[in-house]
């Protein structure tokens, strides 16, 4: 009898350690779970924040760059149409070859007027909503072409599809800042531009044949931090290769909406 309770006992005891061993693994689980969680929350807020705030950062440049648009346009441009008149104006009181160089300078004047009113459309993002993604980089390398900084190319594949107007500005602002990277610093003479549209993605691929450098020095570089911040806001995927003496390559993958 006495065996038969020490066996009872034994046996209960048993029971109650697996029970609180089962509740102490899955008290842990559901800890761990619930700590996941916040921790994902958190993450997910922080992220929302920097968006938000790199959006904020993005609406300032933007109104700036506006403000600059509607500056060269209104009062330079202004100022130039003004000059061009008062040439013209002066071509008629003087004698011919004086004339014909008078002429020269109304073409040079006439020229930056055209190039000052091309420069503010590519800083107005109203413009670039306006006439689209692809209009605006062929605005923008024609007016690299007519200032014989390189020789650039455009190729479009496939059926073009729809943007929200507010990620083609983010888009454009990404290949303006390639753009203006490949001007300064990679002393190119090429600049090769492809859109391909799938039903899925718009791929935008830029090639330059610079100088190009070593990825690990420009790690930390600000323009390029900067393009996969704006990548980001759009989830869009954005890929970045260069090695010295072979130029740079850009490559976007945007999703397009269906």
């Amino acid at each position: 009898m006495l065996e038969r309770e020490q066996i009872l006992l034994i046996i209960y005891f048993t029971v109650i350690i697996l029970f609180f061993i089962i509740f102490g693994i899955v008290f842990f689980i559901a800890f761990q779970r619930r700590k996941n969680k916040l921790l994902l929350q958190k993450l997910k807020a922080e992220q929302r924040f920097e968006d938000e705030i790199f959006k904020s950062r993005i609406e300032i440049q933007e109104q700036a760059l506006k403000n600059v648009s509607w500056e060269l346009h209104d009062n330079i441009g202004q100022l130039l149409s003004t000059a061009v008149m008062q040439i013209n104006i002066m071509g008629t009181s003087i004698d011919k070859n004086s004339a014909d160089s008078l002429q020269d300078v109304r073409n040079l004047v006439g020229d930056s007027l055209q190039e000052i009113r091309n420069l503010s459309k590519t800083l107005n993002h109203e413009v670039i909503q306006n006439v689209g993604l692809e209009k605006s980089i062929r605005v923008e390398l024609k007016r690299f072409k007519k200032l014989n900084f390189l020789t650039p190319t455009l190729e479009i594949k496939g059926e073009e599809s729809h943007i929200d107007p507010k990620d083609e500005i983010i888009l454009y602002r990404i290949i303006q800042e390639f753009f203006s990277n490949t001007i300064k610093h990679a002393e190119a003479s090429k600049l090769d531009v492809e859109l391909e549209y799938t039903p899925e993605t718009l791929k935008i691929q830029i090639q330059d044949d610079g100088v190009g450098f070593d990825m690990k020095s420009v790690e930390a570089n600000s323009g390029l931090l900067n393009m996969k911040s704006r990548a980001s806001l759009v989830k869009a995927k954005l890929e970045y290769k260069s090695e010295p003496g072979k130029g740079v390559l850009l490559t976007l993958y945007y999703p397009l909406k269906t």
